[in-house]
């Protein structure tokens, strides 16, 4: 025996993994969910998520199955009987059921409802074929009784005729409810199911049966001619039928008899007519694709043709109900039937209507069909005999139409009769013998050319239909010799033996006479293949495909593919596969295989590996519109081409669309390639777009993931081919798009241009294709077509016409859809009468969308960049046009734009407009804004409308405001601005607000860039009576808009208003005009502003230089909240603390909903809020770090919002560290709703802090808000973090200032600190790091931020909470681990921060890792954040438990500087808990020993050993490298103009090292050469070497202020981060009063403080040094402030400036922080495109992009399940209509229902109704507003039981356990008891407490036995989990507040009357 091959062994492994894993599935009985649990097989795909997790209902395609929302599906009712089924839901009628099985009042359903004596009717399946003894057709349904005389059956039926077998009558006694039922069958025989309802009427009562959700099993297999035998026909045998159209000839007026010709109505009716009926309705012949689409219209023909036509009749446009029933007639001629038997045969496409078929004999109708399936945009076949005696006839079809949706379509008509196959004459062996007879030469058989002159020709052999009946068609077993080989046989002819290897009928007739292809396995063998091979054909027309009905059944029946093969190439293209068992049937393949221009055979093959069992088979193959178009005489059309060769004549549209349509190429001759593109060579001049989310990918052959995208291009039609396709598969997400851009094309003439293109959509998760058209580059521009879902397995041709009169570019956009199989792709672009355009598009400036009036420009020369000035034609830039400056002498470039200052009088809008159409303006009747005053105001609005307005304090006065009389709760309505084009640094939005009325909604600004809208300020509820001023820091924007935004309130009393709205301080900085003087700095653009402005945290540069890090860094006690309180703290000894809030949290109250650094929700605050539960006047205090006495000309700066009626109050305290107290600030009352900026001057007499103190008020509504505090440069701080080097050996057993001493009695250096190496040799160096630990003897140095509202807690194990029962290190309870606290009430969103210290340096092998715990329970995630000078990144996250173990995870670190590590637990819900961390571990973190090639920076110097420094080290007067290579070669550092070591032999050394004194000073710098001080030796100078000489200087008495400066003489250029400045100072300072300071001095002379040291205590020479930035040219200034005091000595030596001091850098314009299209990061400093938001994608290096993604519309207050109060306030919906007011003005029992209810149930105030107590809490809302039957299932509502009564949660939710006295729900009713209810609790006490002791024992005995049991078999249950949120079941799952608010309930205004709302309006609003 030859090897095993190795091709075979591959195919092996294919085909194994193809249909071994069904196999293995197969045999199992149970099925198997997702989540474990086993159901037995009735439970599946019956439309009840019985496992849980719906799994069981994912996978139900080979279950027929019907719910009724679509119609009767696969079921069909009688049409004669006066009782139908009517599909309905439960809000359609006054009689049950009012909602289907699954509790869903719009879900539909078939019910029978009975108003006459006894009747009954029948409900029909389709046909199924018989079932084999193993497996049974299972039915399961659903069905609802009303009365016991109501009945309800099913039966089986086998024949046309037959008795009706019963099977099942629903049993006597259930009643108005839904009931399930499954029945089984079993039947030799074809069969039918049939429902029969039966009713007996009483009178005045409706009888009512209902059925819904039908579900046949995939062992009921359907028939496919649907068609149940009659008795008397199915005992003689059928003969074939040879279909010959001579023998039927239809009667024509002019020719006499004609032959009966199939009529596909290509060109005309044939011989039909359409009849107009009464309801002039008619069938009317149009385009397939021209048929208006309504979802389910067939758009292509019977054959597939989208060109082709059909007839087909509809609903009119204008359809009533009087058009029911309506009917269209289609008539045929007189037919004569010559043949033994005739046939009528035709296809048809239907949707909700009924088409009968009538034959009549003069007249008299004989018989007719009855066709009502809906086929969804399918055809379907039909086929009937027309009975023997009828030989003349007439044929009609006749179409009802029953809904607007109605639709018939017909198409290939056609009778013929039966008769003997024809013979053929003989031709020669290398002839081909045509149906006619004639023969024709072999060669031109199958060349797509007709060669036979009867037209019949080869075309019939090649490329029409092969049904196997006479021979094979030429197909051929190509492997024959392994018995596994393609057979060509039929039922009949097989033996026993074989039989079971074929199909039992073929496809053609459905007969055991009818032949097909099929496999035949005589024995087993690995390398068996059965390949079916096709004949060879020459080419194919552009739009050929192939069909064919294939057999693949069996458990081991394995794949099958179909494979193209081009003729001389080695190459084959898979364009078909079956992959496993499709069921005992024959299944249809359609294969498109478009234009081959060269010659081809196809084979389907099989591989056996020896388990090949099973059936294998195709019939009916047939080829469509595969020939080249025939040759025309001429071609004269305008819109035709005439091919050269061919003579073809094609449309124009196909010319040079890269498909060759003549068959010579002539129509893709002389083509422009620039306007074509088929991706072979690449993307041609196509472009990926930048700002889409991810690209096209470029690809041949098939797509990586099965069942999606195309298998070949579209251009070669094979693997070879390429094309682009968007990869759906992960990381993508829903909605990620991808654009490709087309080159930019010239504007068109009049006819426009084309554009061509193919694309094919395939796959179960297909979204969306889209064609747009822009003739601007930042814009998406005009949408011209797109296409949503799976367009099946095929390339299909469109064609858009473009017309426009500016450069236009097209875009193609795909976008994923929500799952893997989603590939779209695009073949063969092209354009047609287009030209190229060499520019670019430019940029479209957005105007406001308002109607404007043409203006007549004056001459100009105005680019279009450039606004023409009205009256005398002068140019402006465009961006100067609306932005509050009148740049035009005549004012005409703010004509059109918002007022500056707008007081509505003269009811003036000053341009602001309503977004909405005009006709809906002038709708009273929806909730907008207008202008109003106080003589306007009606009856009843007196008490929430302004009487008078803000401006005039007049009831003539007008404002703005929006009114709530109209609308309904939830409406929004906004007006907006013009678009304004530029604001200035200080631009501020003030306007004054009134908002009255006890259910005012709120008010918002909102700034809206492009389609990006941010929230600036909001103000929500009643405000009262006044009218409030509100300001709105705007700051710098380009091209705004801003946005008032009210939403009306629960009822119509309270409206919104506004007045007096300006802008103010908007203009823009105008141009530089003049040099800034020394109190002000330089911006990068060279504007001026005041020093105090500096490093504010605004913009006043208006490009952002005052801002940067560069300028800004040093300061300490600067601090804007973005992610943590800096250097403040918080005071550990207080009552609570100060919280970090995101504005993005959702605003639970008063406090801002911008923050003040960034202006929108992305940024950050601190605040306490009165709504917390605190008691009144309780303190949170933060505390800045210690300043300096000595600090002169210090401030502090911050901004504070103040706001609530229950405001407790804000202050400032200076406190010295003797503990002296001074107020600075007190703030007690409401400041406003809106940001305020304070700047106070700071001195003291001693060192001091500043606290802030925030104290709780005693109302309930009420926040404090800091935000932005800035300490100024001048503020020094007391205490300076330097290093130093000791110029002496340390005395034995002293420790200096700087240095620590270790547990053994040794010093080591600060540096030595947490730098991964054991300096002491008992780790203390490293024990506080935040490095490796157990957490079993404490923290380790690892500390919670103190921003947070809750934190990581050192604990034990618990099995009682969510955190972990044991820990990881000793795995037992008794272990440490850190977990997440849960607080009792907690915000979406917020944070908890575990963060180490600083550590120095890690080596680049550095790895940590960890041991973290997620509970089951839990929902949320865990981050690791690292944090460098450089900002935050994240490094690893979790967010799925693991079956509450603990897992570990390793993250590699690598080289990293002065880097914090930081786990982050975040909560998305209301409660956090339920993580865990232990066993942390750095590893392989040390430097020691570490050696690098390339450095992890850039800028760092490598040391001959192999290490890396930082820049600034190199030549700084120390070795930092341990060769100390980093201090050779040290000329360029010296020679930098300012860098002197003093050594100078000149006398004047000022000159020798570029210094120069300050003459205004007091004091001068001297060079001195010997320190003396107490110390044993006196010090000499720092210089290395043989240096001598330093620069000091020194008090010697008592002179106030004694300054001593030195600066740089010549300037610096401007640079950025780039140059610093090192230095060696030595300080004798006993008082601790001296300051040294280094200053940046600009060209103005302005000086910046950069650094500073106060009182040095340090002994010996200290290192120090400063990066240095400006925006122009600057010197660098040393300053020694003596301060007048005695004994004090400072000296400077080794001053060294880095070389890039002297290169500078650009200091240009900087833009704003981020662009107008662009989204600033929360945490880093860092702009992504705005596309980027919640796109699934994080472009933020911090994640800030993605956080906080809202699904919905604007969040709002309250969830589903609360009801809303006025004032934000919300209840649970529980709490509504129970009697008991929960609501502040009692609304929660107003408007409620007069029905009283019984105790325990609830009532339904939408419904009217009451909901039974055993309704609640059963998973099911029966009341649909606000739920109050599923709300606080689990918890009982705060204060629910009244008067002492105990609240018990239990299974209908929670109940009041009331006292003695007391009744009602919630223990709310007095009354008395009986005395003899009291005598017999007594005396029944015993016997209730002994009955309760033997249900316990009870309970507890089958406690256990149900534990014994459950521990044999192991249910793993999975809980359902949400994201990064912890949430303690302990409190609850909190509901969310971001529900979108029902708008059923709204109260009307009864100024205007209350509007009669029908039962068709409250059908609308339950759905």
């Amino acid at each position: 025996m030859s090897p095993f091959p190795v091709k075979v062994a591959l195919w092996f492994l294919l085909i194994s993994c193809l249909f071994i894993s069904p196999l293995s599935q197969q045999g199992i009985e149970a099925f198997q969910c997702s989540n474990g649990i086993a159901l037995p097989p009735d439970q599946v795909c019956d439309f009840t998520d019985q496992c849980g997790d719906n799994s069981d209902e994912e996978q139900c395609s080979n279950y027929d199955r019907c719910d009724f929302e679509d119609g009767l599906c696969i079921m069909a009712q009688d049409q004669d009987l006066q009782l139908v089924w009517t599909k309905r839901n439960g809000m359609m009628d006054l009689f049950p059921p009012f909602y289907d099985h699954n509790g869903d009042m719009s879900a539909h359903f078939l019910s029978l409802v009975s108003k006459v004596d006894s009747t009954s009717s029948y409900l029909r399946s389709r046909v199924f074929l018989s079932t084999d003894n193993q497996r049974a057709c299972q039915i399961t349904f659903y069905y609802f009784i009303s009365h016991v005389s109501c009945k309800l059956m099913v039966g089986l039926q086998n024949a046309c005729s037959g008795a009706v077998q019963h099977l099942w009558q629903n049993p006597a006694g259930l009643q108005n409810q839904w009931e399930r039922k499954v029945v089984k069958i079993q039947s030799s025989q074809r069969f039918q199911v049939v429902f029969q309802g039966q009713m007996i009427s009483t009178r005045g009562q409706d009888e009512v049966i209902a059925i819904d959700d039908i579900s046949f099993s995939s062992d009921c297999f359907p028939a496919d001619d649907e068609i149940l035998p009659c008795q008397e026909a199915s005992e003689t045998h059928q003969e074939l039928c040879h279909p010959v159209a001579d023998l039927c000839r239809f009667d024509s007026p002019h020719e006499g008899l004609r032959l009966c010709h199939a009529c596909g109505f290509e060109s005309d009716m044939c011989d039909w007519a359409s009849e107009a009926s009464a309801e002039q309705l008619s069938w009317i012949r149009t385009k397939a694709s021209e048929v208006q689409a309504l979802g389910s219209t067939p758009q292509q023909d019977q054959s597939g043709n989208y060109e082709g036509y059909y007839v087909y009749v509809g609903a009119k446009h204008a359809f009533t109900l009087s058009q029911l029933n309506s009917k269209a007639y289609l008539n045929s001629s007189v037919c004569h039937c010559l043949g033994k038997s005739c046939h009528l045969q035709f296809y048809y496409a239907m949707e909700n209507s009924i088409l009968r078929v009538r034959l009549y004999n003069n007249k008299e109708e004989e018989i007719f069909w009855t066709y009502n399936t809906s086929t969804h945009s399918k055809w379907v076949k039909v086929d009937v005999l027309i009975p023997d005696g009828l030989k003349i006839f007439q044929i009609i079809f006749e179409g009802i139409i029953l809904s607007q949706k109605s639709f018939i379509g017909l198409d290939q008509l056609w009778v013929y009769a039966c008769g003997q196959a024809p013979t053929r004459k003989l031709c020669s062996s290398d002839e081909f013998a045509c149906a006619s007879g004639q023969c024709i030469a072999q060669d031109s058989v199958c060349d797509s050319q007709q060669n036979c002159a009867d037209a019949s020709e080869d075309l019939a052999t090649c490329f029409s239909r092969c049904d196997f009946e006479t021979n094979s068609c030429g197909w051929f077993e190509a492997l024959g010799g392994d018995h596994f080989d393609w057979i060509w046989s039929s039922p009949t002819d097989l033996s026993a033996t074989f039989e079971q290897q074929a199909p039992p009928r073929d496809h053609t007739y459905n007969t055991t006479d009818g032949h097909f292809m099929f496999i035949l396995k005589k024995n087993n063998s690995l390398s068996q293949v059965a390949k079916l091979q096709s004949p060879t054909f020459s080419q194919t027309g552009p739009g050929c495909t192939l069909s064919f009905w294939f057999y693949n059944y069996g458990l081991s029946v394995g794949a099958a593919e179909l494979q193209l093969h081009i003729e001389k190439s080695n190459d084959s293209t898979p364009v078909w596969r079956v992959l496993y068992n499709q069921g005992n049937q024959w299944s249809e393949a359609t294969i498109q295989l478009g234009r081959l221009t060269q010659p081809f055979h196809l084979s389907l093959e099989k591989v056996s590996l020896g388990i090949y069992d099973g059936v294998s088979a195709i019939d009916d193959i047939r080829f469509e519109n595969c020939t080249l178009p025939l040759p025309a005489e001429s071609c004269e059309e305008p819109d035709h081409f005439w091919c050269l060769h061919t003579k073809a004549c094609i449309e124009k549209r196909h010319l040079c669309d890269l498909v060759d349509d003549c068959g010579d190429r002539t129509d893709e001759a002389d083509c422009v390639p620039e306007l074509q593109c088929n991706f072979e060579n690449g993307l041609c001049n196509w472009e990926q777009d930048t700002e889409d989310d991810f690209d096209w990918t470029r690809n041949q052959g098939s797509t990586s993931t099965l069942n999606t995208g195309p298998m070949k291009d579209n251009t070669l039609g094979t693997a070879r081919g390429h094309y682009l396709y968007i990869e759906s598969s992960e990381p993508r997400v829903f909605e990620n798009n991808a654009i490709l851009l087309s080159p930019i094309l010239n504007a068109t003439g009049r006819e426009g241009c084309t554009f061509r293109f193919h694309y094919h959509m395939f796959g179960k998760h297909i979204y969306r294709l889209a064609i747009y058209q822009r003739i601007w580059s930042n814009a998406r521009g005009q949408l011209l077509w797109q296409i949503f879902g799976n367009q099946g397995n095929r390339w299909i041709r469109n064609h858009l016409s473009i017309s426009s009169r500016k450069p236009f570019q097209i875009l193609v956009e795909a976008s994923v859809g929500d799952g893997f199989t989603g590939d779209i792709a695009i073949d063969d672009l092209s354009f047609m009468d287009c030209t190229l355009y060499p520019g670019t598009l430019p940029v479209d400036l957005p105007a406001p969308p308002e109607t404007s009036v043409p203006v007549t420009l004056p001459p100009h020369n105005c680019t279009d960049d450039e606004f023409v000035c009205r009256s005398d034609g002068l140019c402006v830039d465009k961006i100067q046009r609306c932005d509050f400056r009148y740049d035009c002498p005549d004012q005409s470039d703010e004509s059109t734009c918002v007022s500056e200052v707008c007081s509505f009088e003269n009811r003036n809008l000053c341009k602001w407009y309503q977004p909405i159409p005009v006709n809906l303006l002038q709708d009273s009747n929806i909730f907008r804004w207008g202008l109003g005053n106080g003589i306007s105001i009606h009856q009843g609005e007196e008490n929430h409308r302004p009487w008078v307005d803000h401006t005039k304090n007049s009831t003539r006065g007008w404002y703005l405001f929006a009114d709530s009389s109209n609308g309904k709760f939830g409406d929004v309505a906004d007006i907006l601005t013009p678009v304004i084009s530029l604001t200035g640094p200080t631009c501020t939005l003030v306007f004054w607000t009134h908002m009255n009325g006890a259910t005012v909604g709120s008010l918002q600004v909102l700034i809206k860039k492009g389609n990006v809208t941010s929230k600036l300020w909001a103000q929500t509820g009643r405000q009262g009576a006044q009218w409030k001023k509100v300001e709105v820091f705007l700051g710098t924007h380009l091209y705004t808009q801003i946005v008032f935004r009210a939403k009306r309130g629960v009822s119509y009393m309270g409206d919104v208003a506004v007045d007096d709205v300006s802008f103010q301080n908007c203009s823009p900085l105008p141009s530089p005009d003049r040099k800034c003087t020394a109190q002000e700095f330089t911006c990068a653009n060279q504007h001026c502003i005041a020093k105090d402005r500096l490093c504010d945290f605004v913009n006043d540069c208006a490009d952002n230089s005052d801002e940067t890090s560069f300028i800004c860094g040093t300061s300490r006690g600067r601090c804007d909240f973005e992610f943590d309180l800096c250097a403040w703290e918080q005071e550990q000894d207080e009552d609570f603390d100060w919280n970090l809030k995101a504005s993005s949290i959702l605003a639970t109250g008063t406090e801002p909903v911008a923050d003040h650094t960034l202006g929108n929700s992305s940024g950050h605050y601190i605040f306490i809020k009165s709504l917390f539960p605190q008691q009144p006047m309780r303190a949170a205090r933060i505390s800045s770090p210690v300043i300096s006495k000595r600090s002169k000309n210090c401030k502090i700066i911050f901004h504070y919002h103040m706001y609530g009626n229950g405001i407790g109050a804000l202050s400032l305290i200076q406190v010295s560290v003797s503990n002296q107290t001074k107020v600075l600030l007190n703030l007690t009352a409401e400041q406003g709703n809106f940001w305020k900026r304070e700047e106070l001057p700071l001195f003291g007499d001693e060192d001091f802090q500043l606290k802030f103190e925030g104290r709780v008020g005693k109302g309930y509504h009420g926040d404090i808000a800091l935000d932005d505090i800035v300490l100024t440069e001048n503020c020094l701080s007391s205490h300076h973090s330097v290093k130093e080097e000791p110029a002496v050996p340390l005395p034995t057993g002293y420790c200096p200032y700087g240095y620590r001493e270790y547990q053994n009695g040794k010093c080591y250096k600060q540096e030595q600190n947490c730098n991964f190496v054991d300096d002491c040799g008992d780790n203390t160096d490293e024990n506080e790091c935040g490095g490796s630990c157990t957490f079993e003897e404490g923290w380790c140095g690892w500390q919670n931020s103190l921003a947070e509202n809750f934190d990581w807690i050192l604990g034990v194990g618990s099995h009682q909470s969510l955190r972990p029962p044991r820990d990881h290190t000793l795995g037992n309870e008794d272990g440490h681990f850190l977990y997440l606290e849960a607080t009792p009430v907690g915000l979406r969103g917020e944070k908890a921060h575990l963060r180490s210290p600083v550590w120095q340096e890690s080596g680049a092998a550095c790895t940590l890792s960890f041991w973290y715990f997620i509970s089951a329970k839990a929902t949320g995630s865990i981050h690791i954040l690292i944090k460098t000078e450089q900002g935050l990144q994240k490094v690893w996250e979790e967010s799925e438990n693991h079956a509450n173990h603990w897992q570990q995870a390793v993250i590699m670190l690598g080289k990293l500087r002065n880097f914090e590590v930081i786990f982050q637990g975040i909560r998305t819900r209301d409660l956090g808990g339920g993580a865990a961390i232990d066993d942390i571990e750095f590893k392989n973190c040390t430097t020691v020993g570490e050696t690098s090639e390339i450095c992890p920076e850039t800028t760092d110097f490598l040391c001959q050993d192999k290490k890396c420094i930082a820049s600034h080290l190199v030549c700084d007067y120390k070795p930092d490298c341990s060769d100390k290579s980093d201090e050779a070669h040290c000329g360029q550092y010296t020679s930098t103009t300012g860098s002197c070591n003093f050594e100078t032999t000149s006398e004047n050394w000022t000159t020798a090292c570029s210094l120069t004194q300050d003459s205004e000073d007091d004091l001068d710098w001297a060079i001195g050469s010997r320190i003396h001080t107490e110390a044993l030796n006196p010090d000499s100078d720092h210089t290395p070497g043989s240096g001598q000489h330093f620069l000091y200087v020194n008090s010697s008495g008592p002179k106030e202020g004694s300054t001593a400066r030195i600066t740089t003489s010549k300037f610096f250029p401007a640079s950025h981060g780039m140059c610093s400045v090192r230095f060696w100072f030595y300080t004798v300072d006993p008082g601790s009063m001296g300051i040294l300071k280094v200053y940046t001095v600009e060209e103005s002379g302005l000086n910046i403080l950069v650094w500073s040291v106060v009182g040095n205590k340090r002994t010996g020479w200290t290192y120090g040094h400063v990066s240095v930035s400006s925006n122009g040219p600057f010197k660098v200034a040393f300053e020694a402030d003596l301060g007048g005091n005695e004994n004090i000595f400072i000296a400077l030596d080794d001053i060294s400036f880095t070389p890039e001091c002297m290169s500078g850098g650009p200091a240009t314009t900087q833009p704003p922080s981020c662009g107008v299209d662009q989204f600033s990061c929360i945490y880093t400093l860092q702009c992504v495109p705005l596309s980027g938001i919640c796109n699934g994608s994080e472009e933020c290096v911090d994640g800030s992009d993605e956080m906080d993604c809202s699904t919905g519309s604007t969040p709002q207050l309250c969830g589903e399940m609360e009801f809303p109060c006025s004032g934000g306030q919300c209840i649970p919906s529980l709490l509504l209509c129970d009697g008991v007011p929960d609501c502040h003005f009692n609304e929660d029992e107003s408007s409620c229902p007069t029905e009283s209810c019984s105790e325990g149930a609830l009532v339904c105030t939408s419904s009217n109704s009451c909901i039974p107590a055993l309704h609640r809490c059963d998973g099911f809302a029966d009341c649909v507003n606000f739920q109050p039957d599923e709300s606080s299932c689990s918890e009982c509502p705060a204060n629910y039981c009244r008067n002492g009564g105990a609240c018990v949660v239990e299974k209908n939710g929670p109940t009041c356990r009331c006292g003695q006295g007391w009744k009602g729900s919630r223990c709310h009713i007095k009354f008395t008891p009986p005395a003899a209810d009291l005598v017999y609790m007594q005396n029944n006490l015993w016997a209730l407490l002994g009955i309760g002791f033997a249900f316990l024992m009870t309970h507890i005995t089958v406690a256990v036995l149900c534990f014994l049991g459950k521990r044999k078999v192991s249910v793993r249950k999975t809980e359902r989990t949400g994201n990064c949120a912890f949430v303690n079941p302990i409190y609850g799952n909190w509901s969310n507040p971001e529900k979108t608010e029902s708008s059923v309930y709204s109260f009307s205004n009864p100024v205007y009357g209350t509007a009669p709302r029908s039962l068709e309006t409250m059908s609308h609003h339950l759905k």
